[in-house]
């Protein structure tokens, strides 16, 4: 019997959450997207009816049905009238969304979600590399420089050293004037930033060759080498992600 049968039938108690009376939908709306990524509601699927959801959370159908609508606007369900609520294929997920991709991530052992977070990140940080080198003002490449030295002597500390090392990361891409880019970064970024999978190892030597790796970037900036500072970066993303991804395999879809 499933949790969600279980709760129905009424042989186990409602979540904690589901007896709070503030964002009831939200609570109920992140544990459906955890069981829809998990596979408990596979796609093509119709979801439970609304009699069996509100029992499983102890909630009323107006939260169900609040809950039901942000699944859809996340793309992980489809609403018709008189049909039900169907699964959609994770193709058609926002995978910007900050909860789906949280979720996705805790359930991807094969670590191919944060590959292609990764690429992405490449694509972008190394296109916005490559513009800073031509129109960087003195002002931001000194921030670099100023940067880059100072993780010099963080190598040691590790919380302060990736601190700097993201405010490097950051002055670049300020640098570059693309915000749009900077934003899907950050956004990227900031759902991963503590997940023990995607920082993987951080000892000394992780990050003096981390701000190697740094050091060229900034120096190919400095001598408005546009070329250069793109290739750079992209080299650095790669080599980091590669030696944190814990000694697996390369996977083929780092490669250029």
């Amino acid at each position: 019997m499933t949790a969600l049968q279980q709760s129905a039938a009424g042989d186990s108690k409602p979540p904690a959450w589901a007896r709070r009376p503030t964002n009831l939908a939200k609570a109920v709306t992140a544990e459906l997207v955890q069981r829809i990524v998990r596979g408990d509601y596979p796609a093509g699927a119709p979801l439970p009816p609304e009699p069996a959801l509100c029992q499983a959370f102890s909630v009323s159908r107006t939260v169900v049905r609040e809950a039901v609508k942000i699944l859809q606007e996340k793309g992980m369900v489809q609403i018709r009238q008189g049909a039900g609520t169907t699964v959609l294929p994770s193709t058609e997920w926002n995978m910007l969304d900050e909860l789906v991709l949280g979720a996705t991530i805790a359930e991807d052992e094969s670590l191919s979600i944060l590959d292609d977070l990764v690429v992405t990140r490449r694509v972008l940080e190394s296109d916005m590399a490559h513009v800073a080198a031509r129109v960087a003002d003195e002002e931001a490449i000194e921030r670099m420089r100023e940067l880059v030295d100072r993780m010099d002597g963080l190598v040691d500390d590790p919380s302060s050293y990736h601190e700097q090392d993201r405010a490097f990361h950051d002055t670049v891409m300020r640098a570059s004037g693309n915000r749009i880019a900077r934003a899907v970064v950050r956004s990227l970024e900031s759902q991963v930033i503590n997940t023990a999978s995607y920082m993987g190892r951080t000892e000394r030597s992780l990050c003096v060759a981390s701000n190697e790796g740094h050091r060229r970037v900034y120096e190919r900036i400095a001598a408005r080498d546009a070329e250069g500072a793109g290739e750079a970066m992209f080299r650095h993303i790669t080599d980091a992600w590669l030696v944190r991804r814990s000694g697996q395999a390369d996977p083929d879809r780092l490669q250029r």
